[in-house]
């Protein structure tokens, strides 16, 4: 069992001191990339301590944080138990998710073609939904609303709605996005398409009600407790 000398090689750790050394250590806030690891985590029962990475204080531009991310984004996570009984360090949440997916073997389809197809939609969402999604929120609900010229906006919320469309006929007579099957592949999406008509407000822009199969699964995806702990993780400051 790693004890804590083993994860004091790493320098967050110096920020973060892990109390349960022996779990694996997240590092995160309650957004739609950082809850896809915390659901993730919530689902499969695998142990872990959560530290949160206040962005208010930018904590992410820390020497400790860029240590393990240098790329300064949430969230990322030091594996006392990683490959061959030692530490890993990883950031990037799709990364992640694959990795606990291979960890674990759970939230992933056991035949090759359909861990193929899983990482292909995987790969949807990292490449077209969440930055999308993301200058959608930008334009929609922060900063870039203030600008004149809505034709950025405007184009984001087009390629939205493409993106929305795509999933919506994927979901058509499925349960979740590879059948009957809850994996990875839902736990990166669906957050994100919580964040966009909840958090950042932009259903109506997107003509969300049009997706009837993206609402159904979304609502059921909420529904889980897992889900349901893993979407206030780590908690909001009182």
């Amino acid at each position: 069992m790693p004890n804590q000398s083993v994860l004091a090689d790493f320098p967050i750790t110096r920020k973060w001191p892990a109390q349960h050394p022996d779990r694996l250590q997240l590092y995160s806030l309650p957004t739609p990339n950082g809850v896809k690891v915390s659901i993730a985590l919530e689902e499969i029962g695998l142990p872990y301590e959560v530290h949160r990475v206040s962005f208010d204080t930018n904590d992410q531009m820390s020497p400790e944080f860029l240590s393990l991310n240098p790329n300064n984004k949430i969230p990322a996570i030091l594996d006392p138990n990683g490959p061959d009984g030692k530490p890993l360090a990883l950031f990037e949440s799709g990364a992640i998710l694959v990795y606990l997916a291979d960890k674990t073997k759970q939230l992933m389809p056991g035949d090759a073609a359909g861990r193929y197809e899983t990482l292909q939609w995987l790969m949807f969402q990292m490449g077209g939904i969440g930055p999308m999604f993301g200058q959608v929120g930008f334009f929609h609900k922060f900063a870039g609303k203030d600008f004149e010229d809505k034709r950025p906006r405007d184009r984001y919320i087009a390629e939205s709605r493409r993106l929305l469309k795509v999933l919506d006929q994927r979901l058509d007579g499925r349960d979740w996005i590879m059948g009957d099957i809850y994996t990875i592949a839902d736990i990166a999406s669906l957050p994100w398409v919580n964040n966009l008509v909840g958090f950042y407000g932009a259903g109506d822009l997107v003509g969300y009600d049009d997706f009837k199969n993206v609402q159904r699964v979304l609502a059921q995806f909420k529904a889980r407790p897992a889900v349901i702990a893993g979407l206030n993780i780590p908690a909001r400051p009182a």
